[in-house]
């Protein structure tokens, strides 16, 4: 059985042990995606730059730091080996702190929307990523929610303080490939710590890389795209 996460498609091939495993906890695969739905709200309605970039950033600290250290502590057979718990909890607080505070500089402001998405992002991180509830939320339907849907609401509200008809249709778009990167990831875990076969869990791997890299990829055309017409 592998346990070990640093033979990961996404983790560095190249460099020290420190410098894998944190490129490697990140999942900048994964994160990029959330990121991307956050830009899909912002272009849903009238953005500005500045905004963009802050509900981005504090994604990446919410989700890409701090939901991930959180999951190496709630997981039960610690796959990225033995981390100090210490360092991955002042880790994970550090950088809610931080995404808390940038969302309530814009709560106070005009986005008052962010404070109710804020809170049950923050409830999802805890219970989803820690496993708490004896794992009842842990699973599918909260992380196509948490993962998928909310950050695009988020990317609207921050901008306008309200979610267009086209904000819906791109949190079912963002949804549904969340929920495909989920459902093929678990097989995908399961596969490589059963020491399956290259070629079986090597086509999970692909349509892992393949979701990932149109979403990101789509996102930073239509995001190029987008400013191109307005110029």
């Amino acid at each position: 059985m592998q346990n070990d996460r640093l033979s990961e498609w996404f983790v560095p091939k190249f460099g020290p042990r420190n410098f894998r495993l944190t490129v490697g906890i990140l999942f900048l695969p994964y994160t990029g995606m959330v990121i991307s739905f956050v830009i899909w709200g912002s272009l849903s309605v009238e953005s500005s730059l500045d905004r963009l970039l802050s509900i981005g950033l504090l994604y990446f600290f919410a989700i890409g730091i701090s939901a991930h250290c959180l999951d190496a502590l709630g997981s039960k057979k610690r796959p990225w080996g033995d981390l100090s718990r210490t360092n991955l909890w002042l880790a994970s607080i550090i950088s809610l702190i931080l995404s808390f505070s940038i969302g309530m500089y814009y709560v106070f402001l005009d986005s008052w929307m962010l404070f109710p998405i804020g809170a049950i992002e923050i409830f999802f991180l805890f219970a989803y990523n820690l496993e708490l509830f004896n794992g009842k939320f842990h699973n599918n339907a909260s992380f196509v929610i948490s993962w998928g849907i909310l950050p695009v609401f988020a990317g609207a509200v921050i901008q306008s303080n309200s979610i267009s008809f086209e904000t819906i249709i791109f949190s079912i778009i963002a949804g549904l490939a969340s929920y495909i990167l989920i459902t093929v990831s678990r097989k995908y875990k399961i596969l490589k710590q059963q020491n399956a076969p290259y070629e079986i869990f090597y086509k999970k791997e692909i349509i892992l890389k393949l979701v990932s890299s149109i979403v990101i990829f789509g996102t930073i055309f239509f995001f190029v795209l987008r400013h191109l017409l307005i110029v």
